[in-house]
């Protein structure tokens, strides 16, 4: 049995081998070692290997899905190896042979398929880069749910282009590991590595021609050599995990970069679309906005906000199906039946795979009804062509329905051996099968009737041992009546008072009801492989069937959403307009709103005419919400691409190419890269990428070196974006003396967030408007922060003093030559300085509030006026 082990272990290095040993997937050796700890489970030993103990460990079969799921996340590959025959089986070649043992699946981060192991709402990608003479491209799968793309791309949006997928696994070649090392190093991916062999462009079209059963790809698309080289790598990846048994996939879908809006690595970061800065989906775009109620619904709108489109005549379409669901009357109960629809592409994928069940039989089955339901509903009303289209893609599918309704229960297990799904009346060998499994005792009793009246021997018995098993039982005395019968009656055994006879039929039906359960369980296994054969037959259709209800979900998820938030109907054309009433941020209304609390609405202008550029430089006080503003309209832009409406009054939205953000950073100290190298490395970026029709938005440019130098570098790249790269953007800076090329730069102005001061503090009004700011109020923010009072006073001093040196040219030397020495210690020391209490806060401290009655309540508010009238 080791040396078995040992052999199969040896094809799979790289992997933990799950070898299976009846009910238990046993590791031995090294792979012990590893699993044990990171399943924390104990590690034992089981004989010697070279005179060493044999460490081991397992899990059982009926729950491994879930050490899988922990393996898998730790970054394991994990070999299953089954058990390819019965012990039994294995006796038939020598008392001594091994159970022949086999790998029958790799299990990876990007080939898995069990709900248990996936996320309902999330795609699940496995990505392959391909390289052919200087030319890129990306392949992406989630055999999970049968979708199948692939991108031409440059090498400069290899990096935007992960992000924007997040692949679970990404295979490259061995040739180009080292080309990618720093890009892939960027976005925390560590990539599978394939031999040269596997992304071959001559070998990748057979391979893609066999799995989808073609002479020619030419019906799919016009593919370059990369495109072929990364599909041909993916399939072949496939091929070897499954081990020759491949996906579901559907045929390979061509994009182009051109038609998506782009958005890099960081700007995705910093805008948090689909993770939070602070890691997981809580706090994203996409937490709050996602109101599907199916889990394939929920996966389109994924992909539609890692993927806004720049094609108008996409938005639109999406935009009327989105309007429809707001004005229209049906929402409510189309969502509803929408709720019952169940996750028909993984279901169609685990049954493309064999590793389906009962229930994705059932689970297609309701789809289909919940399907016809809907279709119902629709019939002859007014709809728009999207909404339409997956109307009509509901229907045509009736037959497997009537044929999966009479076939299954109406709950059928998870397991085909456990039988008992096919429904009692759908097969006569079955029901037969299954009445002598369940009810023997009652057939036998009746056959036991019909020979004591055949024989007229009413005392006769039918009854079994284990010897001769079931037979006919009489009394000696009337053992002449059996004999007389002999044609019928076959003697079995005579003793001393009885008289044993058994007949053909009698035999015939011991055998039947001994086999019963296995010939119950054989007829449900093919019934079972019928109809799952029947359901692969029509899989295009069930899968264009699942698109359309994921696009129903969707545009009344976000009717719904519109609704609910008090969005509007964004306008979106091919101008450069950019115009907004009353904008919000959509997550941090939804926070605020939590604490019962208001989202200040605000406007943003950033229309430009003709080619020229339309800027606005915002300046205000850290805390008084210039990032939220930012961020909230390059939010508005995306969701109005993607077919949503927006979180605002109004929205004229002329079609964004490309979203910038350059808003906050963070050192890279793996990279040696300080926080302002990370800051200037983004805004490059930004500079060299960013086009016309470019949103771009930067906060701080400059601010992490020293002042001139930030300043000058701020200068310049507001300058070279108005001049240069023409776009439309927000401006954020603390360096007021910015606001002075506002006069000066054609299409640029300037913009405040209001505060107010009282008593000292500042109080935020998060309401912006045209104008400057003539101060940071840092001081006060940092004593809102808690700084200590002796901190805040001296800075208070410092602060007067720098000033009065800037206005009256001091150099910065002989200004901290005329602060005085060791003041912040000296005032450290002295008690603070107490604020006289007036006569209302002492009356006010004194009250017991829940003590008061309403009439002493309403007393105690004209004492509080008199006192206030009298000063």
């Amino acid at each position: 049995m080791m040396a078995q082990y040992l052999e199969i272990k040896a094809n799979h290095p790289d992997a933990l081998l799950f070898y299976r040993m009846g009910d238990f997937y046993e590791l031995f050796f090294d792979d012990a070692v590893a699993a044990s700890a990171a399943l924390d489970i104990a590690l034992t030993k089981r004989g010697k290997h070279a005179g060493d103990d044999i460490p081991m460990c397992g899990v059982p079969v009926h729950a491994a899905e879930g050490y899988l799921l922990t393996l898998i996340r730790k970054g394991f590959r994990v070999a299953v190896g089954e058990q390819m025959e019965t012990p039994e089986e294995a006796k038939k070649r020598g008392s001594k042979s091994v159970v022949k043992r086999d790998v029958v699946r790799l299990v990876t981060p990007g080939t898995l398929i069990e709900d248990s192991l996936l996320e309902a709402r999330r795609h699940n990608f496995l990505a392959a880069l391909g390289h052919v003479r200087g030319e890129w491209a990306l392949a992406w799968a989630d055999i999970s749910t049968g979708a199948f793309h692939v991108m031409p791309l440059g090498r400069a949006r290899i990096g935007a282009e992960l992000a924007r997928l997040a692949p679970s696994e990404l295979l490259c070649s061995d040739t180009t590991e080292d080309t990618l090392r720093e890009v892939l190093g960027d976005l925390g991916i560590d990539p599978t590595v394939l031999g040269a062999a596997s992304f071959e462009s001559g070998a990748a079209e057979g391979r893609l021609c066999k799995l989808f059963k073609v002479q020619t790809l030419t019906g799919f698309g016009s593919f370059d050599r990369a495109e072929l080289s990364a599909m041909g790598a993916l399939v072949d990846y496939l091929d070897i995990t499954q081990k020759g048994r491949l996906p579901l996939l559907r045929p390979p879908r061509q994009e182009q970069v051109s038609r998506i809006l782009q958005i890099d690595a960081a700007t995705r970061r910093n805008l948090e679309l689909t993770e939070s800065l602070q890691g997981g989906r809580k706090g994203s775009l996409l937490s709050v906005i996602d109101m599907t109620v199916t889990s394939a619904g929920a996966r389109l709108l994924e992909r539609r906000v890692a993927s806004p489109s720049r094609d108008l005549s996409v938005i639109h379409e999406r935009l009327e199906a989105v309007r429809w669901g707001v004005e229209g009357p049906m929402a409510d109960m189309l969502r509803g039946a929408l709720k019952e629809v169940p996750d028909v592409d993984r279901a169609l994928s685990r049954l493309g795979l064999d590793r389906g069940g009962p229930r994705d039989l059932a689970a297609v089955r309701t789809a289909l009804a919940q399907a016809g339901q809907i279709a119902d509903r629709l019939s002859g009303v007014d709809l728009p062509d999207l909404v339409a289209r997956s109307s009509a893609a509901l229907t045509g599918q009736e037959a497997l329905l009537d044929r999966l309704d009479e076939a299954l229960v109406a709950e059928p297990g998870l397991r085909v051996s456990d039988g008992g799904f096919v429904a009692p009346g759908f097969d006569a060998a079955l029901d037969e099968a299954r009445t002598l499994r369940d009810e023997g005792r009652g057939v036998i009793a009746r056959m036991q009737g019909e020979y004591a009246q055949e024989t007229g021997v009413t005392s006769l018995k039918i009854k079994h041992n284990n010897v001769l098993g079931y037979f006919i039982e009489t009394t000696a005395v009337h053992a002449d009546k059996m004999f007389a019968l002999s044609e019928r009656f076959i003697h079995r055994q005579t003793t001393a008072n009885q008289v044993r006879f058994t007949t053909v039929e009698l035999s015939e039906l011991e055998r039947r009801i001994l086999n019963a359960g296995n010939e119950a369980l054989e007829i449900e296994r093919r019934i079972y492989e019928d109809l799952r054969a029947e359901i692969m037959d029509q899989a295009p259709a069930l899968s264009d069937l699942a698109l359309a209800l994921a696009e129903i979900d969707l545009a009344l998820a976000l009717a719904e959403l519109a609704r609910q938030r008090d969005w509007c109907l964004p306008r979106v054309d091919d101008s450069r307009a950019f115009a907004v009433e009353g904008g919000r941020h959509p997550v941090v209304e939804a926070a605020l709103a939590v604490a019962g609390e208001p989202f200040i609405a605000n406007d943003c202008n950033l229309s430009a005419d003709g080619q020229g550029a339309a800027v606005t430089l915002l300046t205000g006080p850290n805390m008084a919400g210039k990032s939220t503003y930012l961020r909230q309209n390059a939010l508005i832009a995306l969701l109005a691409q993607i077919g949503s409406y927006v979180p605002a009054q109004s929205a004229h939205v002329g079609l964004v190419s490309q979203i910038f953000s350059r808003v906050g950073a963070s050192d890279d100290l793996a990279r040696g890269r300080s926080t302002f190298m990370v800051e200037m490395v983004e805004t490059a970026t930004i500079l060299n990428q960013a086009d016309e029709c470019a949103l771009v938005i930067l906060d701080e440019i400059g601010r992490g070196t020293a002042t001139y130098d930030g300043l000058s570098i701020a200068w310049a790249t507001l300058e070279h974006l108005q001049a240069v790269n023409r776009v439309r953007g927000l401006f954020a800076t603390h360096y007021h003396e910015l606001t002075a090329l506002a006069g000066k730069l054609d299409g640029v102005c300037n913009a405040t967030v209001a505060v107010k001061e009282w008593d000292g503090e500042v109080i935020f009004l998060h309401e912006v408007h045209e104008g400057a700011a003539d101060r940071s109020y840092g001081v006060q923010v940092a004593q809102l922060a808690g700084l200590p009072a002796a901190v805040i006073t001296r800075a208070r001093d410092v602060l007067e003093a720098l000033e009065k040196g800037e206005r009256e040219r001091a150099s910065p030397k002989a200004l901290i030559d005329d602060l005085p020495l060791f003041s912040a210690a000296a005032r450290a020391s002295e008690p603070p300085v107490s604020r006289q209490t007036s006569k209302i806060e002492e009356q006010l401290r004194d009250m017991t509030l829940d003590d008061l009655s309403p009439r002493q309540a309403l007393d105690a508010l004209y004492d509080l006026k008199a006192l206030l009238d009298k000063g």
